[in-house]
């Protein structure tokens, strides 16, 4: 089947890009990057966005100067060709995830929710198609990865569409949990001394440039793309340390270990396969021993570990530099939101 219309001819004031999860930590970076580049951009968010739905209309369109700002419902096929496909349009940029990480939403937004956005875009013209995975579907254990891996195969089987599949490292937002209670006297909290887990962090607006580049760059199509921030892979302790050196405060690491977890997570997993309404508590846990035991970085299917050496690197912002800039002036705009952890 041969490829549809090369839009890469053309230049950016006339692509016309779509980009759904516009209102998320990441998507809207990447429409401001977009923006910034000369794209024509689709904005695609719900009436009522952002974190507990706080964001109305004309908040959301204040937000993105520069962007065509559409209202829908990514659940809703009708509803995304009216809104974000009335038109003919050249590239879909998906920052779609599910908020909490939980089995049902998971399905609902990582899969089913994405899967509308590919088949509809498809129906729509639009002749490539960048995902916002996740570095850690490599080893898929939690319900949210293996929903994202199942998108990942209908992409990739896709003979006409082309793709990108974007899958970063952890990010500033989710490391920076902490700052707020070690700023006012409490411990870092880590398990099992910390040791268990490295990522190479990446900044929001490190990552809105990294997906930008794959609208354009010949390298990045019909490829799986993992990526993590500059510098050294960082474990938690090392994370802690540099944050206490930010806050310039005397160290204060607390280690569990992660044992600890293992008892209850067993009790409530054995619950949810009698009680459906304990399903996702029991899956929350899973996520928090993941993160605690499991780095964020390539994994090594040959060796069966993780290769620092082997995730890329891109970007100069560093999480030192986070850390600077949050003890000085607080986590405003880095909410955790629904999926924090502490």
């Amino acid at each position: 089947m041969p490829l549809r219309h090369d839009f890469r001819n053309r230049p950016p004031q006339q692509v016309r890009v779509v980009v759904f999860g516009a209102t998320g930590y990441i998507g809207r970076f990447v429409v401001k990057e977009l923006v910034g580049r000369g794209y024509q951009v689709v904005a695609f968010a719900r009436a009522c966005s952002g974190i507990g739905g706080t964001q109305d209309r004309d908040q959301v369109i204040r937000d993105f100067p520069g962007a065509e700002v559409r209202f829908g419902d990514v659940t809703d096929p009708e509803s995304i060709a009216s809104n974000a496909f009335d038109q003919p349009a050249d590239v879909v940029v998906s920052c779609l995830a599910s908020r909490t990480g939980g089995r049902r939403d998971s399905w609902a937004i990582d899969h089913a929710a994405t899967l509308n956005t590919y088949r509809t875009g498809r129906e729509a013209g639009v002749a490539h198609y960048v995902l916002l995975s996740a570095i850690c579907v490599q080893k898929p254990l939690l319900e949210f990865q293996k929903a994202k891996l199942a998108f990942e195969a209908v992409l990739q089987a896709d003979t006409e569409m082309t793709h990108s599949i974007v899958r970063p490292t952890a990010f500033f937002k989710s490391l920076g949990g902490q700052v707020e209670s070690c700023r006012k006297g409490g411990p870092y909290v880590m398990f099992s001394g910390g040791e268990l887990a490295r990522c190479k962090p990446i900044s929001e607006a490190d990552l809105a440039r990294f997906i930008a580049d794959c609208l354009d760059d010949q390298d990045k199509i019909n490829k799986v793309l993992p990526i993590g921030g500059p510098g050294q892979a960082l474990s938690a302790r090392e994370q802690g340390i540099m944050l206490f050196q930010a806050l310039g405060r005397r160290q204060r690491l607390l280690s569990v270990p992660i044992a600890l977890m293992n008892g209850p997570i067993a009790l409530l997993d054995a619950l949810s396969r009698l009680f459906p309404a304990v399903q996702d508590t029991a899956e929350f846990g899973k996520i928090g021993r993941y993160y605690a035991t499991e780095s964020m970085l390539v994994w090594d299917h040959q060796r069966q570990c993780y290769d620092a050496d082997a995730t890329p690197s891109y970007g100069e912002d560093t999480l030192e530099q986070f850390f600077q800039r949050v003890a000085r002036d607080g986590m405003d705009g880095q909410e955790l939101g629904d999926a924090a952890l502490f």
